[in-house]
């Protein structure tokens, strides 16, 4: 067996690999890197980060987001989100975006990977999974980047705030939400007291 078909036995379809993954089974990763790229046993996703595609009926399928931004982070500490997220809290958000955002605690700024775009903000905190609540949050604090009638978007964000989950959506805008996000949830707070 050659170094290069030794090499392809570790290589399971549908992963993502880094450079240095694959120099733990090769001596000469760069010129395997080559064959395997000429032949299109593996992609190129970036610098450094390659895809062995799955094939399907369809043809090669691509790599799926959190393998792709896993790699690229080489960390498991990240949420990937879209603004597409807030379409589903019933608050009049109905615009469809072409952005996926990955907040994360490495990069900060826009990446092509696998072909398509992310944007990636270093943020100090969010939770491993997308809830109701965080989304609440994170909607008021990106409200100035939305197409969305703010007035009108913030005026549904109150009123699904005050049917929620008050105490977990507090706990939210306080661990992840902005100065002022956390101002106008405090402020909710404060209406009911009052009422």
């Amino acid at each position: 067996m050659t170094k290069l078909q030794e090499l392809k036995r570790h290589l399971r379809s549908g992963k993502v690999y880094r450079r240095e993954d694959l120099a733990q089974w090769s001596s000469s990763v760069d010129r395997h890197l080559q064959h395997l790229l000429a032949e299109g046993y593996l992609t190129k996703l970036s610098t450094g980060v390659y895809h062995r595609p799955k094939q399907t009926a369809f043809g090669k399928a691509p790599a799926e987001d959190n393998a792709l931004v896993e790699a690229f982070l080489k960390d498991d500490r990240y949420l990937v989100t879209s603004p597409n997220a807030y379409n589903s809290l019933g608050v009049g958000a109905t615009q469809l975006y072409n952005k996926t955002v990955v907040y994360n605690h490495k990069r900060h700024g826009n990446f092509t990977l696998g072909g398509r775009e992310f944007e990636f903000r270093k943020k100090p905190a969010f939770p491993k999974t997308l809830t109701k609540e965080f989304l609440l949050v994170d909607l008021v604090n990106n409200l100035d980047h939305l197409a969305e009638d703010r007035e009108q978007v913030l005026a549904r964000v109150k009123e699904r705030a005050l049917q929620g989950n008050r105490s977990a959506l507090n706990r939210a805008a306080k661990e992840y939400g902005m100065v002022r996000t956390r101002k106008f949830f405090n402020g909710l707070a404060a209406d009911t007291h009052a009422g």
